[in-house]
C-alpha cells in the first residue's frame, strides 16, 4: 500500500505510524479480493492539538496498529487539504470539512458496516468498534486486540480478592478464565490473596467464585460491596488491600524472561502467559501478536 508520508520520509502527527493508502477505489477492490473492511480515517492535516494527540496516542498503539494494518485496509482523507481527491470523498460520505477525526468502517461496497460515531478518540475505544466489525463480518477476532480494551480501565470491570495458600497458584490457575483481565499477588486481612479484576459483561462475579471454589483457590472471598457467595466465606474488599513485591507478581513468568522482555505487552496479556505458559505454551503463544511472536528467539515453531 502507498504511505502517506512527510518529505522527511515519516507520517504527519496527526495519522501516526499506519501504513496509509489515499487510493480508497483500490482499497475497496482489494476488500473484494481479501474479505478485509476497510478502515478509514477523515483526519485533519496539518492538525489541532487533538488532532495530534489522536495520532501520537492511539494511531502509534503498537497492537492497535498491528491490528489495523493486518485485518482491515487503512485508508486516509485528509479533510482540510484541497486536492480533488480529499473533496470528492469528503462530499460522498457527508463528512465536514476541519472537523476532528472520525473513523468510519467500509465492506467492499463503501458501505458503513456500523453506524458512524462521533467523539471516538481512545485506544479502547477504536478497538471495541474493530472488534465489533470484525465480529459482524464473522471474521477471527485475534486474541491480541481482545487484549486492549481488556487492558484499560472500564465501566464493565469489577474487581474481587480469592484467599488461598498462595497468591502464585491464584495467579495461575485464575487468569486463564474467560472473563479474567488481570490479576495481582496481593495482601488482605493477614493473608496471601490474588486480586483479580474481570469483566463482569462476559464473567459474573458468582460464576468466577464457583470455578475458583472448584479449583481450590476460594478459602475466602473478598468483594467491595461485601457480596454474599452461598457457601464461601467473605469478607470485604477495602483500603487495607495492598500488593505484594513486584518480584512476587506473574512469578511463573520469571521462567520465561524472552518473553517479558517482549515490547508493548499490556497487562492481559502478562496475565494469560503467565496462566497458560506452564501448561499450553502454544495457547499462551496465541496472546501474543504476530510480530510479538517474531522477536522471539528461537521461534515458538522450533519448539
Amino acid at each position: 500500500m502507498q504511505l502517506v508520508q512527510e518529505p522527511a520520509g515519516t507520517n504527519p502527527v496527526e495519522i501516526g505510524t499506519v501504513n496509509w493508502t489515499r487510493d480508497l477505489d483500490a482499497a475497496l477492490v482489494n476488500s473484494k479480493d481479501s474479505g478485509k473492511p476497510i478502515f478509514l480515517l477523515f483526519q485533519e492535516v496539518p492538525g489541532c492539538e487533538g488532532c495530534q494527540n489522536f495520532g501520537k496516542e492511539v494511531l502509534s498503539h503498537p497492537l492497535l496498529v498491528e491490528a489495523i494494518e493486518s485485518e482491515f485496509l487503512p485508508v486516509v482523507v485528509f479533510n482540510n487539504r484541497a486536492e480533488e481527491q480529499d473533496k470528492k470523498l469528503l462530499e460522498r460520505f457527508h463528512e465536514p470539512a476541519w472537523n476532528y477525526q472520525v473513523v468510519r468502517f467500509l465492506n467492499s461496497d463503501g458501505i458503513d458496516i456500523i453506524p458512524r460515531e462521533d467523539g471516538v478518540w481512545t485506544v479502547e475505544g477504536i478497538a471495541v468498534r474493530m472488534i465489533e466489525v470484525l465480529n459482524k463480518g464473522k471474521r477471527q477476532i485475534p486474541k491480541y486486540l481482545s487484549t486492549i480494551p481488556g487492558s484499560q480501565e472500564s465501566t464493565k470491570h469489577s474487581q474481587a480478592a480469592f484467599a488461598m495458600h498462595c497468591f502464585w497458584t491464584g495467579e495461575y490457575q485464575l487468569g486463564a478464565m474467560e472473563g479474567i483481565v488481570n490479576t495481582e499477588a496481593g495482601w488482605l486481612d493477614g493473608r496471601e490473596v490474588t486480586l483479580v479484576t474481570f469483566d463482569e459483561s462476559i464473567l459474573s462475579l458468582e460464576e468466577l467464585a464457583k470455578q475458583a471454589s472448584k479449583i481450590q483457590c476460594a478459602d475466602k472471598i473478598y468483594t467491595r460491596d461485601n457480596n454474599v457467595i452461598i457457601g464461601l466465606d467473605y469478607g470485604r474488599l477495602d483500603d487495607t488491600y495492598r500488593a505484594a513485591n513486584s518480584s512476587d507478581q506473574k512469578k511463573q513468568l520469571s521462567q520465561w524472561p524472552e518473553i517479558t522482555n517482549l515490547p508493548g505487552l499490556n497487562t492481559m496479556q502478562l496475565t494469560k502467559l503467565n496462566s497458560l505458559l506452564p501448561r499450553d505454551r502454544a495457547a499462551a503463544l496465541e496472546w501474543l501478536s504476530p510480530k510479538q511472536r517474531g522477536l522471539l528467539n528461537p521461534s515458538p515453531t522450533d519448539k
